[in-house]
This record gives structure tokens, C-alpha cells and sequence, in this order.
């Protein structure tokens, strides 16, 4: 059980001790000011009363071969939400969609508008570990994360130098910043983050955005020298493919383009080859076999499919409308489904992942051995998110 659904446990009683103390003095009119995806947001992220998740589709529930899994811990929503069983293509498994995307705006007679597709459990068991092995030993090794701006990570990589730590306490030695070493700094300017409202790439500014100048971010000048152990759960994102410059939410394209695993790349192709599209968009004309992933706002076209893999823990994920102020639809991702966002409505719609939800890592990925022990570890408080798409019109 969740120490959080525990009433007698530390934890509980920790939680609601701070949740008193946050809200001694809150304003009661706060939450009136929140949309109806920021209010989502909170409701999933409290640690004090944890989230009821009766209102979340938990698309496991339907599955009888994932009854241990779920059973493993308290976390279980429902699969009473309206959703859309239909036959994947050349398989025996099923796969669903969400009927509407809130507020979309309906322009063809397709009841599911929204091309938000969910293949629960399409990653096999030895996938889902041979990917966390490959995306924490090779892929955070060999691209740039969220660290390498502050720090001089070590060259065989974060992981793989935490790993030689494990087995010899001495080398679970101090990063250093690279503020500290020659590189000029920057301080982060006083008040909330900025959010960066980019404009949405199209075909007609593909070319300006193309070149528009995206200088390498400066290293933070009050980050603190961190031991291995401490900065692994710093570890945000590894990027993979065509390099994504967060100051400015765009690609830079100057950088080329990094190769792209064969594994990740086939099981992406799989998951969307597996999709019968025409049951999700209905009998319309259209190269289905040439469907592709993609993302967000920073891609020239907002058509194609991304493909988003679950790995460790479960979590919450809010799929919302093309503003916040539609209330988001929540779903229960566990470890091996595959989520695949297409068409415009949905590839702009507001989405996020909330909360991972505490003790919900599932057998297959626990007490496999003393090799598995410092992966088992570190999941247990983790979640891995993959996503695979195309950020121009050129084929992957």
C-alpha cells in the first residue's frame, strides 16, 4: 500500500502536517483564479488528500493479465470513462481512443475527433528493460540532457559513472560546474520562470525559424558542486534526433541531426503500423502507411503521429483542448503502453503529466538480479517518458 494511503504512516501524517500549514493563510477565492487544466494540475499533483482517481481511465482495468500489476499498489482508476475499444491491425490486442478532444472544434463527422490513440501494454516485458538499459547507459551518454548545460558531466556518462560508484563507494565523486570552470555564467533573474510562447511552426516560416539564431544557453552561476548520486535524479531529458533549443521552444536544425536508434525507431513504425487508421479517422483518402511521428508546437506539421512510451512507475497524463481552459481528460499510463497523439486537434492540445504515482513499479521490473538492482532502485522513484516523432518534412 502507498504510505500516502496509509492514515497511521510518517508519511501521511507528514503531508497533512504541510498541507495545514501551506493553507493556514491562503487566500480561499486562490483556486477561482485557476483554468480548468491548472486546476487538473493541482488536483493530481496534492500530496494532501492524495488524488481520488475514480474519474481517471485506467485502461489496465480491462486487461486480466495485468491484474498483479495493478495490484501492486493502491493506485487504480476506472475504465467506466467514455473511451473507444477498436482491433489493432495484424494483432490480437486492442487498441482505444478518447472519443473527443474538449473544445475541439469538430470539422469532419468522425465521432473521434481527437486521433488521441492508446495501445495499453504494447511494449513487451524485455523491451521495456532492454529501453530503460539503452536510455540510461547509451542515449544520456551519447546526446545532450538538461545537465550538460551546468555541469562537466563525465565523459563515459552520468549513468555509467554512477554505476562504477556502486560498486566502489570512492568514486561516488563531486561534478563540477562549469560556472566554476572558465565558462561565463548567467543568474537566473529574480520572480517566477517566463513561460516562452513561441510561435507555432508552419510551412511558410519553416525557413525563418530554420535560421533564426539560437545561441547555447550560459551555465547557471549559482549551481552547487553535486556527487553522482545527487545529481542523477536531477536528470531531466536526453535529446534524441534533431537538437530542440529550449530558450527558444524550436529546433536548431544548424546542429544536424543525431542518429536515431534502430530499436526506438522500428518500435515506433510498429505502434503506428499497428493502429488501423482509418477506424480513427473513418474512410477518408489518405497514405496511412506513410504516417510518421511528430511533435507539438515546434514542427512544421501538426498531422502526423507522436509517439510517446511509458516506462517504470505509472502516471498521470492530462490530455486537455487547444486552451486551458478546457478540462482535460486524465489517464493512467503504466509501464509499457504507448500513447500516439495525431491530427492537429490533438498534436495542440494542451497536455502534461502531473504526478507519478509512488509504488506502482510493476514486477517485471523488479528483483531481477544483482545486475538489475541499481536500475530497480532508481525507478522506484522514476518515471522514463519516450518520444519519437519528426520535426520537419523530410522523412525520419
Amino acid at each position: 500500500m502507498s504510505s500516502l494511503h496509509d492514515f497511521n504512516s510518517s508519511a501521511y501524517k507528514k503531508a497533512r502536517r504541510l498541507y495545514y500549514k501551506a493553507t493556514k493563510n491562503r487566500n480561499p477565492d486562490l483556486e477561482l483564479d485557476w483554468s480548468p487544466f491548472r486546476a487538473a494540475e493541482k488536483k493530481y499533483k496534492a500530496r494532501f488528500p492524495p488524488p481520488d482517481l475514480s474519474n481517471v481511465l485506467d485502461l489496465a482495468t480491462l486487461d486480466p493479465t495485468r491484474n498483479d500489476e495493478i495490484g501492486q499498489g493502491i493506485w487504480r482508476g476506472s475504465n467506466t470513462i467514455q473511451h473507444r475499444e477498436l482491433s489493432a491491425t495484424g494483432r490480437s490486442t486492442k487498441f482505444y481512443t478518447i472519443p473527443q478532444i474538449p473544445g475541439a472544434v469538430v470539422s469532419t463527422p468522425v465521432d473521434n475527433l481527437a486521433c488521441l490513440v492508446i495501445l495499453p501494454s504494447f511494449v513487451s516485458k524485455v523491451q521495456q528493460r532492454e529501453l530503460i538499459r539503452w536510455s540510461l547507459c547509451d542515449q544520456a551518454r551519447e546526446n545532450e540532457t538538461n545537465l550538460d548545460i551546468h555541469y562537466s558531466l563525465p565523459p563515459e556518462g552520468l549513468w555509467n559513472a554512477w554505476l562504477e560508484s556502486q560498486q566502489d563507494p570512492n568514486k561516488d565523486v563531486a561534478v563540477q560546474p562549469k560556472a566554476t570552470q572558465g565558462s561565463p555564467a548567467t543568474s537566473e533573474p529574480p520572480g517566477p520562470r517566463q513561460l516562452v510562447n513561441n510561435t507555432p511552426a508552419t510551412p511558410d516560416n519553416f525557413s525563418a525559424i530554420s535560421i533564426t539564431p539560437k545561441p547555447s544557453p550560459a551555465p547557471s552561476a549559482t549551481v552547487k558542486p553535486a556527487l553522482l548520486s545527487e545529481l542523477l535524479f536531477k536528470l531531466r531529458w536526453a535529446n534524441i534526433g534533431w537538437f530542440y533549443h529550449w530558450g527558444t521552444k524550436q529546433y536548431d536544425f544548424t546542429k544536424g541531426k543525431g542518429a536515431i536508434a534502430p530499436h526506438l525507431r522500428n518500435l515506433c513504425r510498429d505502434a503506428v503500423a499497428t493502429v488501423d487508421w482509418r477506424q480513427v479517422y473513418g474512410e477518408t483518402d489518405g497514405d496511412w502507411d506513410t504516417l510518421m511521428a511528430h511533435v507539438d508546437r515546434s514542427e512544421v506539421c501538426a498531422t502526423s503521429p507522436l509517439v510517446s512510451i511509458s516506462l517504470g512507475n505509472a502516471a498521470v497524463f492530462l490530455i486537455g483542448g487547444l486552451t486551458r481552459d478546457s478540462t482535460p481528460v486524465p489517464i493512467l499510463l503504466r509501464s509499457g503502453d504507448v500513447v500516439i497523439m495525431s491530427g492537429p486537434e490533438c498534436r495542440r492540445a494542451y497536455h502534461g503529466i502531473p504526478r507519478i504515482l509512488d509504488d506502482t513499479l510493476p514486477s517485471h521490473l523488479r528483483q531481477l538480479g544483482k545486475d538489475w538492482g541499481p536500475y530497480e532502485a532508481y525507478l522506484r522513484t522514476t518515471r522514463i517518458n519516450i518520444n519519437g516523432f519528426q520535426p520537419n518534412l523530410a522523412n525520419v
